[in-house]
Protein backbone atom coordinates (compact mmCIF):
# COMPACT_ATOMS: atom_id res chain seq x y z
CA UNK A 1 0.00 0.00 0.00
CA UNK A 2 1.16 3.77 -0.04
CA UNK A 3 -0.69 7.10 0.38
CA UNK A 4 -2.63 8.59 -2.84
CA UNK A 5 -2.06 4.50 -4.42
CA UNK A 6 -5.56 4.95 -5.14
CA UNK A 7 -5.13 7.85 -7.56
CA UNK A 8 -4.30 6.68 -11.29
CA UNK A 9 -0.45 7.07 -12.08
CA UNK A 10 -0.91 9.64 -13.93
CA UNK A 11 -2.52 11.94 -11.86
CA UNK A 12 0.35 11.25 -9.14
CA UNK A 13 2.42 11.92 -11.31
CA UNK A 14 1.50 15.42 -11.70
CA UNK A 15 0.97 15.82 -8.32
CA UNK A 16 4.27 14.86 -6.76
CA UNK A 17 8.13 15.90 -7.16
CA UNK A 18 8.58 12.51 -5.31
CA UNK A 19 5.75 10.08 -4.65
CA UNK A 20 5.16 8.50 -1.60
CA UNK A 21 6.85 5.00 -0.74
CA UNK A 22 5.13 1.88 -0.46
CA UNK A 23 5.26 0.23 3.13
CA UNK A 24 3.76 -3.25 4.25
CA UNK A 25 2.23 -4.34 7.65
CA UNK A 26 5.76 -5.68 8.23
CA UNK A 27 7.72 -2.37 7.14
CA UNK A 28 9.77 -1.12 9.93
CA UNK A 29 8.00 0.67 13.02
CA UNK A 30 9.38 3.62 12.14
CA UNK A 31 7.81 4.46 8.58
CA UNK A 32 4.39 3.15 10.22
CA UNK A 33 3.76 5.24 12.78
CA UNK A 34 4.37 8.00 10.41
CA UNK A 35 1.97 6.36 7.46
CA UNK A 36 -0.80 6.02 9.72
CA UNK A 37 -2.37 8.97 8.69
CA UNK A 38 -6.04 9.69 9.26
CA UNK A 39 -6.94 6.15 11.23
CA UNK A 40 -10.54 5.76 10.21
CA UNK A 41 -12.82 4.33 13.66
CA UNK A 42 -15.76 2.03 12.53
CA UNK A 43 -18.04 0.21 15.07
CA UNK A 44 -17.28 -3.35 15.19
CA UNK A 45 -20.82 -4.35 14.72
CA UNK A 46 -20.89 -2.97 11.19
CA UNK A 47 -23.27 -5.91 9.76
CA UNK A 48 -21.26 -5.58 6.43
CA UNK A 49 -17.41 -4.84 8.44
CA UNK A 50 -15.20 -6.70 5.48
CA UNK A 51 -16.88 -4.54 2.66
CA UNK A 52 -16.68 -1.45 4.02
CA UNK A 53 -12.66 -1.94 4.92
CA UNK A 54 -12.31 -2.79 1.13
CA UNK A 55 -14.48 0.08 0.39
CA UNK A 56 -12.20 2.52 2.27
CA UNK A 57 -8.73 0.85 1.46
CA UNK A 58 -10.09 1.78 -2.12
CA UNK A 59 -10.89 5.40 -1.18
CA UNK A 60 -7.27 5.97 0.06
CA UNK A 61 -7.47 5.19 3.96
CA UNK A 62 -3.98 3.04 5.43
CA UNK A 63 -5.19 2.54 8.31
CA UNK A 64 -8.78 2.11 10.75
CA UNK A 65 -9.78 0.87 14.29
CA UNK A 66 -12.48 -1.76 14.10
CA UNK A 67 -14.21 -0.74 17.63
CA UNK A 68 -15.17 -2.82 20.44
CA UNK A 69 -15.14 0.22 23.29
CA UNK A 70 -16.73 3.03 23.54
CA UNK A 71 -18.43 3.21 20.04
CA UNK A 72 -20.84 0.21 20.98
CA UNK A 73 -23.69 -0.11 23.54
CA UNK A 74 -22.55 -2.70 26.76
CA UNK A 75 -24.98 -5.41 25.54
CA UNK A 76 -23.38 -5.48 22.62
CA UNK A 77 -19.97 -6.58 22.83
CA UNK A 78 -20.59 -10.20 22.46
CA UNK A 79 -22.36 -10.05 19.23
CA UNK A 80 -19.64 -7.45 18.10
CA UNK A 81 -16.89 -9.92 18.81
CA UNK A 82 -18.15 -12.57 16.54
CA UNK A 83 -19.05 -9.89 14.14
CA UNK A 84 -15.78 -8.85 14.03
CA UNK A 85 -13.79 -12.15 14.30
CA UNK A 86 -16.45 -13.47 11.12
CA UNK A 87 -15.24 -10.41 9.01
CA UNK A 88 -11.62 -10.37 9.74
CA UNK A 89 -11.29 -14.41 9.35
CA UNK A 90 -13.23 -13.14 5.53
CA UNK A 91 -10.50 -10.18 5.03
CA UNK A 92 -7.69 -12.59 6.18
CA UNK A 93 -8.66 -14.40 2.94
CA UNK A 94 -8.93 -14.15 -0.81
CA UNK A 95 -11.44 -11.26 -1.81
CA UNK A 96 -14.32 -13.20 -3.59
CA UNK A 97 -15.38 -9.78 -5.36
CA UNK A 98 -12.06 -9.97 -7.38
CA UNK A 99 -9.56 -6.94 -8.11
CA UNK A 100 -12.31 -3.47 -8.09
CA UNK A 101 -9.62 -0.82 -8.66
CA UNK A 102 -8.75 -0.30 -12.26
CA UNK A 103 -5.69 0.34 -11.47
CA UNK A 104 -5.37 -2.69 -9.26
CA UNK A 105 -3.09 -5.77 -9.86
CA UNK A 106 -4.29 -6.15 -13.57
CA UNK A 107 -2.18 -2.28 -14.35
CA UNK A 108 1.36 -2.77 -14.38
CA UNK A 109 2.31 0.18 -13.18
CA UNK A 110 0.00 0.26 -10.17
CA UNK A 111 1.96 -0.52 -6.46
CA UNK A 112 1.69 -4.06 -5.17
CA UNK A 113 -0.54 -3.01 -2.54
CA UNK A 114 -2.85 -1.05 -4.21
CA UNK A 115 -6.66 -1.69 -3.35
CA UNK A 116 -8.15 -4.28 -5.09
CA UNK A 117 -5.67 -7.39 -4.81
CA UNK A 118 -6.99 -10.33 -2.83
CA UNK A 119 -6.01 -11.48 0.58
CA UNK A 120 -4.28 -8.81 2.96
CA UNK A 121 -2.64 -6.98 0.07
CA UNK A 122 -5.77 -4.95 -0.15
CA UNK A 123 -6.50 -4.10 2.80
CA UNK A 124 -6.12 -1.06 5.17
CA UNK A 125 -3.61 -1.53 8.38
CA UNK A 126 -5.90 -3.20 10.83
CA UNK A 127 -6.31 -2.78 14.55
CA UNK A 128 -8.91 -3.55 17.29
CA UNK A 129 -10.02 -1.20 19.97
CA UNK A 130 -10.43 -3.48 22.89
CA UNK A 131 -12.12 -3.16 26.63
CA UNK A 132 -10.05 -5.18 29.13
CA UNK A 133 -6.59 -6.98 28.30
CA UNK A 134 -8.48 -10.93 28.14
CA UNK A 135 -9.98 -9.53 25.02
CA UNK A 136 -6.35 -9.17 23.08
CA UNK A 137 -5.73 -12.62 24.01
CA UNK A 138 -8.99 -14.39 23.65
CA UNK A 139 -9.37 -12.30 20.32
CA UNK A 140 -6.12 -13.53 18.86
CA UNK A 141 -7.15 -17.31 19.98
CA UNK A 142 -10.36 -17.35 18.61
CA UNK A 143 -8.96 -15.24 14.97
CA UNK A 144 -6.15 -19.12 14.40
CA UNK A 145 -4.55 -18.10 11.17
CA UNK A 146 -7.19 -14.66 10.29
CA UNK A 147 -4.63 -12.42 12.94
CA UNK A 148 -2.84 -12.23 9.94
CA UNK A 149 -5.72 -9.48 8.70
CA UNK A 150 -4.36 -7.49 12.15
CA UNK A 151 -1.32 -4.93 12.95
CA UNK A 152 -2.35 -4.80 16.17
CA UNK A 153 -4.44 -3.37 19.40
CA UNK A 154 -6.02 0.19 20.74
CA UNK A 155 -5.76 -0.08 24.37
CA UNK A 156 -8.32 2.71 26.03
CA UNK A 157 -7.66 5.11 29.05
CA UNK A 158 -4.20 4.12 29.15
CA UNK A 159 -2.05 4.28 32.96
CA UNK A 160 0.91 2.90 34.12
CA UNK A 161 -1.49 0.96 36.18
CA UNK A 162 -3.90 0.14 33.63
CA UNK A 163 -1.53 -0.26 30.37
CA UNK A 164 0.84 -3.05 31.86
CA UNK A 165 -1.90 -5.92 31.80
CA UNK A 166 -2.57 -4.59 28.23
CA UNK A 167 0.60 -4.74 27.22
CA UNK A 168 1.74 -7.84 28.96
CA UNK A 169 -1.91 -9.41 27.15
CA UNK A 170 -0.18 -8.48 23.94
CA UNK A 171 3.16 -9.49 24.34
CA UNK A 172 1.15 -13.04 24.99
CA UNK A 173 -0.70 -12.94 21.77
CA UNK A 174 1.67 -11.82 19.65
CA UNK A 175 3.73 -14.80 21.20
CA UNK A 176 1.41 -17.32 20.58
CA UNK A 177 0.43 -16.54 17.28
CA UNK A 178 4.14 -15.57 16.00
CA UNK A 179 2.45 -12.79 14.44
CA UNK A 180 4.19 -8.86 15.15
CA UNK A 181 1.36 -6.77 16.95
CA UNK A 182 1.74 -3.17 17.79
CA UNK A 183 0.20 -1.28 20.35
CA UNK A 184 -1.54 1.87 20.12
CA UNK A 185 -2.56 3.34 23.67
CA UNK A 186 -5.06 6.39 23.92
CA UNK A 187 -4.01 8.79 26.72
CA UNK A 188 -7.17 10.07 27.71
CA UNK A 189 -8.09 9.55 31.64
CA UNK A 190 -8.74 12.46 33.87
CA UNK A 191 -5.41 11.87 35.95
CA UNK A 192 -4.00 13.18 32.51
CA UNK A 193 -6.33 16.41 32.51
CA UNK A 194 -5.90 16.91 36.57
CA UNK A 195 -3.17 19.61 37.38
CA UNK A 196 -2.63 17.65 40.47
CA UNK A 197 -1.99 14.44 38.74
CA UNK A 198 -0.68 15.06 35.42
CA UNK A 199 2.90 15.20 36.16
CA UNK A 200 3.28 11.40 38.03
CA UNK A 201 0.31 10.00 35.28
CA UNK A 202 2.58 10.89 32.39
CA UNK A 203 6.05 9.99 34.20
CA UNK A 204 3.84 6.76 34.66
CA UNK A 205 2.71 6.20 31.37
CA UNK A 206 6.79 6.73 29.96
CA UNK A 207 7.79 4.09 32.05
CA UNK A 208 5.29 2.00 30.72
CA UNK A 209 5.72 2.31 27.33
CA UNK A 210 9.53 2.59 27.52
CA UNK A 211 9.40 -1.04 29.15
CA UNK A 212 7.41 -1.98 25.44
CA UNK A 213 9.03 0.42 23.55
CA UNK A 214 9.02 -2.45 20.37
CA UNK A 215 5.55 -2.46 20.58
CA UNK A 216 4.26 0.62 21.09
CA UNK A 217 3.60 1.83 17.67
CA UNK A 218 1.74 5.45 18.22
CA UNK A 219 -0.01 7.41 21.40
CA UNK A 220 -3.42 8.42 20.85
CA UNK A 221 -4.89 11.56 22.29
CA UNK A 222 -8.55 11.50 23.31
CA UNK A 223 -9.62 14.76 23.58
CA UNK A 224 -13.28 14.23 23.72
CA UNK A 225 -12.96 12.10 27.16
CA UNK A 226 -10.81 15.11 28.19
CA UNK A 227 -13.44 17.54 27.56
CA UNK A 228 -15.82 15.17 29.41
CA UNK A 229 -14.08 15.83 32.48
CA UNK A 230 -15.15 19.33 32.63
CA UNK A 231 -18.82 18.99 30.91
CA UNK A 232 -17.08 20.56 27.62
CA UNK A 233 -17.23 20.15 23.76
CA UNK A 234 -15.72 22.13 21.05
CA UNK A 235 -18.16 23.80 18.69
CA UNK A 236 -16.99 23.41 15.27
CA UNK A 237 -15.44 27.01 14.54
CA UNK A 238 -12.93 26.34 17.12
CA UNK A 239 -9.81 23.65 17.18
CA UNK A 240 -8.38 21.71 20.34
CA UNK A 241 -6.23 24.53 21.01
CA UNK A 242 -8.29 27.12 21.41
CA UNK A 243 -9.95 25.27 24.43
CA UNK A 244 -6.75 25.84 26.90
CA UNK A 245 -7.48 22.89 29.29
CA UNK A 246 -6.81 20.32 26.37
CA UNK A 247 -4.18 22.67 24.86
CA UNK A 248 -2.09 22.54 28.02
CA UNK A 249 -2.54 18.42 28.27
CA UNK A 250 -1.29 17.99 24.61
CA UNK A 251 1.42 20.18 25.43
CA UNK A 252 2.44 18.22 28.27
CA UNK A 253 2.29 15.03 26.68
CA UNK A 254 4.23 16.12 23.76
CA UNK A 255 7.10 17.55 25.90
CA UNK A 256 7.22 13.96 28.19
CA UNK A 257 6.35 11.69 25.61
CA UNK A 258 6.92 13.02 22.19
CA UNK A 259 10.43 14.49 22.11
CA UNK A 260 12.87 14.60 19.16
CA UNK A 261 15.87 12.77 20.63
CA UNK A 262 14.97 9.40 19.94
CA UNK A 263 13.60 9.04 23.35
CA UNK A 264 9.96 10.18 22.01
CA UNK A 265 6.75 8.55 20.28
CA UNK A 266 4.62 9.21 17.47
CA UNK A 267 1.69 11.25 19.22
CA UNK A 268 -1.96 11.29 16.96
CA UNK A 269 -3.94 14.30 17.01
CA UNK A 270 -7.19 14.40 18.30
CA UNK A 271 -10.53 13.42 16.32
CA UNK A 272 -12.51 16.19 14.66
CA UNK A 273 -16.29 15.35 15.49
CA UNK A 274 -18.23 17.26 12.97
CA UNK A 275 -19.03 16.54 9.23
CA UNK A 276 -22.35 18.22 8.48
CA UNK A 277 -23.36 21.52 8.01
CA UNK A 278 -23.81 23.56 11.64
CA UNK A 279 -25.02 26.82 12.05
CA UNK A 280 -22.16 29.24 12.22
CA UNK A 281 -21.03 31.66 14.53
CA UNK A 282 -17.54 32.85 13.26
CA UNK A 283 -16.45 33.60 8.90
CA UNK A 284 -15.56 30.61 7.15
CA UNK A 285 -11.45 30.24 7.70
CA UNK A 286 -10.56 29.55 4.28
CA UNK A 287 -8.93 32.13 2.03
CA UNK A 288 -10.40 32.64 -1.11
CA UNK A 289 -7.03 33.43 -2.45
CA UNK A 290 -5.67 29.45 -2.80
CA UNK A 291 -8.91 28.09 -3.89
CA UNK A 292 -9.58 29.65 -7.67
CA UNK A 293 -11.50 28.34 -10.92
CA UNK A 294 -13.13 24.93 -10.16
CA UNK A 295 -11.29 24.71 -6.93
CA UNK A 296 -14.15 27.53 -5.39
CA UNK A 297 -16.16 24.59 -5.57
CA UNK A 298 -13.69 22.34 -3.19
CA UNK A 299 -13.57 25.45 -1.11
CA UNK A 300 -17.86 26.08 -0.35
CA UNK A 301 -17.65 22.05 -0.13
CA UNK A 302 -15.11 22.38 2.89
CA UNK A 303 -17.13 25.38 4.56
CA UNK A 304 -20.44 23.94 4.39
CA UNK A 305 -19.31 20.46 5.97
CA UNK A 306 -17.39 22.45 8.59
CA UNK A 307 -14.15 21.29 7.24
CA UNK A 308 -12.32 24.79 7.71
CA UNK A 309 -12.31 24.03 11.36
CA UNK A 310 -10.72 20.63 10.39
CA UNK A 311 -7.98 21.50 7.99
CA UNK A 312 -6.64 24.42 11.02
CA UNK A 313 -7.03 22.18 13.50
CA UNK A 314 -4.47 19.65 11.05
CA UNK A 315 -2.08 22.22 10.33
CA UNK A 316 -2.38 22.96 14.53
CA UNK A 317 -1.41 19.60 15.01
CA UNK A 318 2.03 19.46 13.00
CA UNK A 319 2.83 23.20 14.60
CA UNK A 320 2.65 20.82 18.21
CA UNK A 321 4.35 18.02 17.36
CA UNK A 322 1.50 15.64 16.69
CA UNK A 323 1.70 13.43 13.67
CA UNK A 324 -1.50 11.85 11.96
CA UNK A 325 -5.46 12.10 13.23
CA UNK A 326 -7.83 10.04 14.76
CA UNK A 327 -11.01 10.09 12.05
CA UNK A 328 -14.30 9.01 12.37
CA UNK A 329 -15.72 10.01 9.29
CA UNK A 330 -14.59 9.01 5.78
CA UNK A 331 -15.05 12.79 4.98
CA UNK A 332 -11.86 13.54 6.99
CA UNK A 333 -9.21 11.22 5.73
CA UNK A 334 -8.55 13.23 2.38
CA UNK A 335 -7.89 16.75 4.16
CA UNK A 336 -5.45 14.76 6.77
CA UNK A 337 -3.64 13.30 4.20
CA UNK A 338 -3.28 16.65 1.95
CA UNK A 339 -1.92 18.46 4.73
CA UNK A 340 0.36 15.82 5.42
CA UNK A 341 2.35 15.73 2.17
CA UNK A 342 5.51 17.87 2.19
CA UNK A 343 5.91 20.75 0.38
CA UNK A 344 8.66 21.28 -2.21
CA UNK A 345 9.54 24.58 0.08
CA UNK A 346 9.66 22.19 3.07
CA UNK A 347 11.75 19.41 1.28
CA UNK A 348 14.27 21.61 -0.12
CA UNK A 349 14.89 23.15 3.02
CA UNK A 350 15.39 19.64 5.15
CA UNK A 351 17.50 18.28 2.28
CA UNK A 352 19.46 21.29 2.64
CA UNK A 353 20.06 21.48 6.31
CA UNK A 354 20.80 17.28 5.94
CA UNK A 355 23.28 17.77 3.30
CA UNK A 356 26.50 16.06 4.04
CA UNK A 357 28.39 19.27 3.51
CA UNK A 358 26.61 20.66 6.28
CA UNK A 359 27.30 18.04 9.05
CA UNK A 360 29.96 20.73 10.72
CA UNK A 361 26.75 22.72 11.16
CA UNK A 362 26.46 26.57 10.17
CA UNK A 363 23.58 29.12 8.72
CA UNK A 364 22.77 29.42 5.17
CA UNK A 365 19.61 31.07 3.21
CA UNK A 366 16.82 29.07 1.80
CA UNK A 367 16.97 28.09 -1.73
CA UNK A 368 13.70 29.76 -1.68
CA UNK A 369 15.17 32.83 -0.01
CA UNK A 370 12.50 34.17 2.42
CA UNK A 371 14.36 31.95 5.67
CA UNK A 372 17.26 31.24 7.04
CA UNK A 373 18.16 27.55 7.79
CA UNK A 374 20.11 26.57 10.91
CA UNK A 375 21.66 23.64 10.78
CA UNK A 376 21.85 21.95 13.84
CA UNK A 377 19.01 23.88 15.58
CA UNK A 378 16.72 22.73 12.67
CA UNK A 379 17.95 18.97 11.89
CA UNK A 380 15.50 17.60 14.28
CA UNK A 381 12.91 19.25 12.01
CA UNK A 382 14.43 17.89 8.78
CA UNK A 383 14.89 14.21 9.59
CA UNK A 384 11.33 14.40 10.62
CA UNK A 385 10.47 16.12 7.69
CA UNK A 386 12.09 14.01 5.33
CA UNK A 387 10.61 10.52 7.05
CA UNK A 388 7.39 12.39 6.57
CA UNK A 389 8.39 12.65 2.92
CA UNK A 390 9.04 9.04 2.84
CA UNK A 391 5.51 8.08 3.65
CA UNK A 392 3.50 11.11 2.19
CA UNK A 393 5.95 12.05 -0.48
CA UNK A 394 6.97 15.55 -1.95
CA UNK A 395 4.79 17.61 -3.72
CA UNK A 396 5.31 19.37 -7.04
CA UNK A 397 7.14 22.95 -6.90
CA UNK A 398 3.61 24.59 -8.22
CA UNK A 399 1.02 22.25 -6.58
CA UNK A 400 -0.34 23.26 -3.14
CA UNK A 401 -2.64 21.66 -0.76
CA UNK A 402 -5.76 22.91 -2.88
CA UNK A 403 -4.31 20.55 -5.78
CA UNK A 404 -4.18 17.50 -3.64
CA UNK A 405 -7.42 18.06 -1.66
CA UNK A 406 -9.12 18.26 -5.32
CA UNK A 407 -7.41 15.32 -6.43
CA UNK A 408 -8.40 13.20 -3.80
CA UNK A 409 -12.14 14.81 -3.95
CA UNK A 410 -12.48 14.00 -7.48
CA UNK A 411 -12.42 17.20 -8.97
CA UNK A 412 -9.23 16.77 -10.96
Amino acid sequence: MRHFGHLPPEVRQGLFHREPVEFTPDSPARILSVALGATLYSPATRPRLADDVRKQAARGVVSMVLCLEDSIDDAEVAGAEENLLRHLAELAGPDPSGPSDPHGPSDPSAPSGAPGGGGRDGLPLLFVRVRRPEQITDLVRRLGPAVAALSGFVLPKFTEERGVPFLEALAAAEAASGRRLFAMPVLESPELLHLESRGEALAGIRRTVDKYRDRVLALRLGVTDFCSAYGLRRPPDMTAYDVKLVASVIADVVNVLGRADGTGYTVTGPVWEYFRLQERMFKPQLRRSPFTGRAEELRNALIAHDMDGLLREIELDRANGLTGKTCIHPSHVTPVHALSVVSHEEYSDAADILSPERCGGGVLRSAYTNKMNEVKPHRAWAERTLLRAEAFGVAREDVTFVELLAAGAGLT
